[in-house]
């Protein structure tokens, strides 16, 4: 298994890094990695070229180092503030990611682990906040989380509160909930409630590009402040504004 497949055979076989990303075994990065470390076995072969082409229902074993190198992979948890990008940084703003450092980590407790340099390698965002958007972000050095949160099939929650300014009558209430498109497309079904005036909570399982203030804008509200409170079982809680902390071993979205 050493060899890539003839072309002629792509349309019944998957790159071995796909198809281990496919099954949330880790990301495609990550499958490469451990394909250099002769760590993953096809049909009880180890694998060596990370190109190799597999039969889409391959028996795939990852040898138990793979398990241990996976799980040191970090996830950190940060309240972005406002002015922050998710992504790539842009002309005049940072990204969240240069943000992360040693001074604004928030721990609980002594026992926590403290920020290195190597946490930073790797990590990318899981999703996307705004630049005018705050509250909680994850990013992350696993590719399982990663999928977990963004891939095509994801049932994780995100539930942010937002402040409008409008009249929120039932009818936006409704078409909110379900019955708007974006760019074309039917939006999947939200749950969105009014707690108090002029504040809404959305719960949503996508996240188009400003999916919610232009939601507000097709039923004649404006959103003036968004922010983002839990993602899954993971809620912003107490972390302070513009501070980050690890996801910690038995927290799970």
């Amino acid at each position: 298994m050493t060899t890539p497949a003839n072309p002629k055979e792509e349309g019944e076989t998957l790159r071995i890094a796909k198809l281990m990303a496919q099954r949330g075994l880790c990301s495609r990065r990550e499958a490469e990695a451990l394909i250099a470390r002769r760590w993953v076995s096809v049909n009880g072969v180890v694998v060596e070229v990370p190109g190799t082409l597999v039969a889409p229902d391959a028996v795939i074993e990852l040898h138990p180092e793979a398990g241990k190198w996976l799980d040191q992979a970090v996830t950190i948890l940060l309240n972005k503030p406002v002015g922050i990008v998710s992504g790539q940084p842009e002309d005049g703003y940072k990204a969240a990611i240069e943000i992360i450092s040693q001074e604004n980590q928030y721990r609980v407790n002594a026992n926590e682990p403290l920020f290195q340099p190597s946490h930073l390698q790797g990590l990318a965002p899981a999703g996307r906040l705004d630049i005018d958007s705050h509250g909680l972000l994850v990013l992350t050095q696993d590719g399982r989380i990663a999928r977990q949160l963004i891939g095509e099939d994801s049932t994780i929650d995100k539930e942010y509160l937002v402040r409008v300014s409008g009249e929120v009558t039932k009818k936006a209430l409704q078409l909110l909930n379900f019955g708007l498109q974006l760019d074309g497309k039917a939006l999947r079904r939200a749950r969105v409630k009014l707690l108090e005036p002029g504040l809404l909570q959305f719960i949503l399982r996508e996240g188009k590009k400003r999916q919610i203030r232009r939601m507000c804008m097709l039923v004649g509200l404006e959103a003036i402040n968004l922010k983002r409170v839990r993602i899954g079982k993971i809620r912003l809680g107490s972390l302070p504004y513009g501070q980050w902390r690890f996801l910690e071993k038995g927290e799970h979205f």
